[in-house]
């Protein structure tokens, strides 16, 4: 497996969109989509699809690479891909049979720019 780098696309976008908690307070619209990302994330068996595809070679995989780490069916594991999709986390193709899932770096910019902590302050 090799050491790439993910270059992070629309990161000032993101930025801009989501100012850290600590300095301001989030709009009504901003937390309802924020919140669809991590409560997609919340799931235990989501969080680590979301790492496998993101620290696979290449950047994306294939459903066919993501359903042997885990102990439930590929039916289970194919409704978790879609709640992360939905919620904006991973793109997906499909490619003849298999379906390719890639993670979107926007929106994981997007949730470290809202979870960055201010700086030179102690806690």
């Amino acid at each position: 497996m090799s050491n790439l780098e993910l270059v992070v696309l629309g990161q000032d976008d993101a930025a801009v969109c989501c100012t850290p908690l600590a300095r301001e307070p989030l709009g009504e619209e901003a937390a309802a989509d924020l919140a669809k990302m991590f409560k997609a994330l919340s799931d235990p068996v989501r969080l680590r699809l979301l790492s496998l595809i993101a620290s696979h070679e290449g950047g994306e995989a294939c459903v066919c690479d993501l359903t042997g780490p885990f102990d439930v069916s590929q039916p289970t594991i194919s409704h978790h891909l879609k709640v992360l999709r939905e919620a904006g986390l991973v793109g997906s193709e499909r490619r003849g049979t298999w379906v390719y899932y890639w993670v979107r770096p926007a929106a994981l910019a997007k949730l470290s720019a809202l979870l960055q902590a201010p700086t030179g302050e102690s806690g």
